[in-house]
């Protein structure tokens, strides 16, 4: 799961002619569910998104206050663009949670949101819809967050991920294969060295 987080002064949700939702001083966070993100990974982004030290404390030393702490709003706006894979230069969302089960797993986020903070200062935008999210950045203050990878599974990996870890054993065995040979040229003997055994050529020099 991926968030860009960004404290704002105040942004809001419009869809068609109509405002869905709108806040003052807080935070807007963009959310982006993959389809293999978990109940773990929704516990673990709730945490950070309501924990993050964004803000000033009463004596203004930055970076001392979560939006709780301030008691202020967040408008969260579901954006499965976040789980984008290019190729080449078309965007690709498969990687992104389908919708019949990326609604549900986001209004739980949102409940686990509002069970943990005070429900009135959550607002949200409209799952699926084409929407205008206005945000008056504050700063600009922006952070992206990512929640922690499950273990790898090779069986899980998508196509690109093969080739990329691919890429990467295939660099590393050609700098593995580099160093030996570099070694094995200090090691061979040079026939135009001095041996030792046959005296200093130095010696020879004229006076």
């Amino acid at each position: 799961m991926r968030a860009i987080i960004q404290r704002v002064t105040k942004a809001s949700v419009t869809v068609g002619e109509e405002q869905v939702s709108s806040i003052g001083q807080g935070i807007c966070v963009l959310l982006g569910i993959s389809a293999d993100d978990t109940q773990r990974d929704a516990e673990y982004m709730v945490r950070k998104i309501l924990n993050l030290r964004l803000f000033e404390d009463e004596s203004g030393r930055a970076w001392a206050k979560s939006v709780m702490d301030r008691e202020l709003e967040v408008l969260c706006v579901s954006q499965f663009t976040l789980q984008c894979i290019l190729k080449g230069n078309k965007p690709d969302f498969h990687a992104a949670m389908p919708a019949e089960l990326a609604q549900p797993f986001y209004s739980s986020i949102l409940e686990s949101m509002r069970s943990a903070y005070r429900p009135e200062l959550i607002k949200d935008g409209k799952f699926g819809a084409s929407m205008q999210v206005n945000i008056q950045n504050d700063g600009p203050v922006t952070v992206e967050l990512t929640s922690p990878a499950a273990p790898t599974d090779s069986k899980q990996l998508s196509k690109l991920e093969k080739q990329q870890l691919r890429k990467e054993k295939t660099r590393s065995k050609g700098s593995s294969e580099s160093g030996r040979e570099k070694s094995s040229l200090r090691s061979r003997p040079d026939p135009s060295a001095s041996s030792g055994a046959e005296g200093d050529v130095s010696s020879d020099r004229e006076p």
